[in-house]
């Protein structure tokens, strides 16, 4: 079961594909859709087939955001959060060959196209929760368990 907590910025961006897919993509796709049924036999028009098909997938992506959209949970920063890593943080870690990783902790749903956020429900972010500066953090790993040292922790990136 996905966490159903979100990002204020993950949450608009759903947002915004949700109304770019209703408002946008889907009245083009219809317009499409009607022309080419116009033009009569429909089993070997390529035009007809492909864009009922994108019609599809652009109306089962919009039930899934709305439904989701209502499901979800915003997660603001809080100053209490400072110090400790908490969902939102950015956490920079390093293990004790060198490797260090930065990413911020997001919800499941923030996670694809971006290589640097980690989901909440991923065993890093579930092993760093609550944990310091300085403080050590062992991770699950299909290669078994991996030391992380916690480097740094903030709140806000780049002036956001």
């Amino acid at each position: 079961m996905k966490t159903k907590l979100i990002t204020r910025r993950g949450y608009l961006q759903l947002q915004t594909e949700l109304d770019h897919l209703w408002r946008t993509e889907r009245p083009e796709v219809t317009k499409k859709v009607a022309w080419a049924a116009s033009l009569g036999d429909r089993s070997e028009n390529a035009d007809y087939q492909y864009n009922k098909k994108r019609l599809r997938e652009i109306d089962r992506r919009v039930r899934y955001l709305r439904k989701r959209l209502d499901e979800l949970r915003v997660v603001d920063y809080s100053p209490q959060q400072e110090g400790k890593v908490f969902f939102g943080a950015y956490v920079e870690v390093e293990d004790e060959q060198g490797e260090v990783l930065a990413f911020q902790i997001v919800g499941p749903d923030e996670i694809y196209d971006n290589k640097a956020v980690v989901s909440i429900d991923a065993p890093m972010a579930r092993a760093l929760l609550k944990k310091e500066v300085d403080d050590e953090a062992w991770v699950s790993t299909p290669n078994g368990r991996k030391l992380w040292y916690i480097n740094s922790i903030c709140y806000q990136q780049g002036g956001e």
